[in-house]
């Protein structure tokens, strides 16, 4: 497996990167695309053709979701369009949520099946993209959110956290893996909102717990000092951290 970042700006645009969107590319399996956030589709068209994606979707906040109008796009209108449809995974709501993204009028929905198959996630029941088994986990965010656990056919695993706040579901996800991709929004206090976000100290501590490979920090908002939580988690997790920056590429291996 090899995961490009696309874009690993937390909750908005970043000066230096687009927001959410992770290129993950395995041999005799179609590229896909770890959520979709803004920028992410200008940044794609550099490692692959757009055309050929499939896209699965942590959740439908904007930040992960919403340059997905400019795909539909792209697959409808290209000279060249691509043939048949792609896969498209996520939460329940997700063809009415970006079909109304697409709509030009207020109050209608644009119709995706002509080039998407749209599928909800099913928490804990696993699919097969190609070589890869994908498990999606339903974690804790204020809506509808998943992680998602990828098993090649040698047993190489990458998880995904997607934003979840600390909760045994993510540890569950992580568990034993290789690289663990995990958010971490913010420093840490008591004074944070629960369930919504990662604090570096909680990803270290969610490694740990786990017992990962490696830890790769990411949604790391402008705002937000990336050295002070490179140096919470590093405190909790005594294997290789790092934080991922746009256009990074990692390869997968086992630990």
């Amino acid at each position: 497996m090899r995961i490009t970042v696309l874009g690993c700006s937390g909750s908005v645009v970043g000066p230096d990167s687009p927001a959410s969107g992770y290129l993950l590319t395995e041999p005799d399996t179609a590229p896909m695309v770890l959520d979709f956030g803004g920028g992410v589709l200008g940044a794609l068209q550099r490692y692959a053709d757009p055309g050929s994606v499939n896209v699965l979707l942590s959740h439908l906040h904007a930040d992960h979701c919403l340059d997905l109008p400019g795909l539909f796009v792209w697959r409808r209108y290209h000279p060249s369009p691509p043939k048949g449809r792609a896969m498209l995974f996520g939460p329940s709501h997700t063809w009415e949520r970006l079909g109304a993204a697409s709509s030009p009028e207020g109050g209608e929905i644009d119709d995706v099946s002509d080039i998407f198959d749209v599928q909800p996630w099913v928490d804990g029941q696993a699919v097969r993209l190609g070589a890869l088994t994908v498990e999606p986990r339903l974690v804790c965010h204020p809506t509808e959110s998943y992680g998602m656990r990828f098993t090649d056919r040698d047993g190489v695993t990458f998880a995904y956290s997607g934003d979840t706040g600390i909760c045994d579901a993510v540890v569950e996800l992580a568990r034993g893996v290789d690289v663990f991709l995990c958010e971490a929004s913010w420093t840490h206090s008591p004074e944070r909102p629960p369930n919504l976000h990662l604090s570096g100290t909680e990803a270290g501590q969610i490694a740990a717990r786990a017992g990962v490979g490696k830890l790769l920090l990411t949604h790391i908002p402008p705002w937000t000092s990336r050295e002070d939580v490179i140096s919470e988690a590093k405190a909790e997790f005594d294997g290789p951290v790092h934080a991922v920056v746009c256009g990074e590429v990692i390869d997968v291996t086992r630990h």
